[in-house]
């Protein structure tokens, strides 16, 4: 059955994620064994906005959880933990809280573009998917993963493809038996099977990572 999910909505509610994950199965006998072993892939998500922001620039090129740790820190080092607080504490005391200098300018940077009223996080649920990125992307410290996981997650977009992610790089190789682990470039033309549905399928391919990672640890 075809899931009645019009590329329009805004995001993906839980009965939307379960009939996109139907009909990828149905298309693709490899997600459709995540499906049958799995069930649906949960429907992670994070609140939009600038806290939200901060982390995934924490998150870059880090493992998940330096990040959170990093983040742990910043929340009790910054109080209220808001952009013009970013700004009045200054680089010195954002640092302090375990960020490289690079990380630092980039939370300030967009700290001062949202105090500037240069982006607006909230505008940005009311953009199509190319404008939302586009607008995320001019800003410093922002490339294409971090937009990508924003769009996904925080505003749970249905077909985003996040090419730069190694996570979902290696469950592709794995689910399809490929002898390399794909380039994003090679990620990015992959993803092309699974619209309009990419972002479920994203979360079908985390789903079966983490489930991997999982078993190994137990061995």
């Amino acid at each position: 059955m075809q899931a009645r999910l019009s590329l329009a909505t805004p995001s993906l509610s839980q009965e939307a994620l379960v009939a996109a994950a139907r009909d990828l199965a149905a298309r693709d006998r490899d997600l459709a064994r995540i499906l049958i072993k799995h069930g649906p892939p949960p429907l992670w998500s994070r609140r939009p906005g600038f806290a939200t922001l901060i982390k995934i620039i924490l998150e870059q090129q880090v493992s998940l959880s330096s990040a959170a740790a990093i983040f742990s820190r910043l929340q009790k080092g910054v109080s209220p933990f808001r952009p013009e607080r970013f700004l009045e504490l200054g680089p010195e005391h954002i640092a302090a809280c375990g960020l490289t200098r690079q990380k630092t300018a980039y939370c300030l940077h967009l700290s001062q573009a949202i105090v500037s009223k240069q982006i607006n996080l909230n505008g940005l649920r009311l953009l199509p998917d190319d404008e939302a990125r586009a607008t995320l992307l001019k800003l410093k410290g922002i490339g294409d993963w971090s937009a990508d996981v924003y769009l996904l997650m925080a505003l749970r977009r249905p077909d985003v493809w996040p090419a730069g992610d190694l996570a979902l790089a290696i469950a592709l190789r794995d689910l399809k038996g490929l002898k390399r682990t794909p380039t994003p470039e090679q990620l990015l033309e992959s993803g092309e099977r699974w619209r309009p549905f990419r972002s479920v399928a994203a979360r079908m391919l985390w789903q079966f990572y983490l489930a991997n990672r999982s078993a190994k640890n137990h061995i």
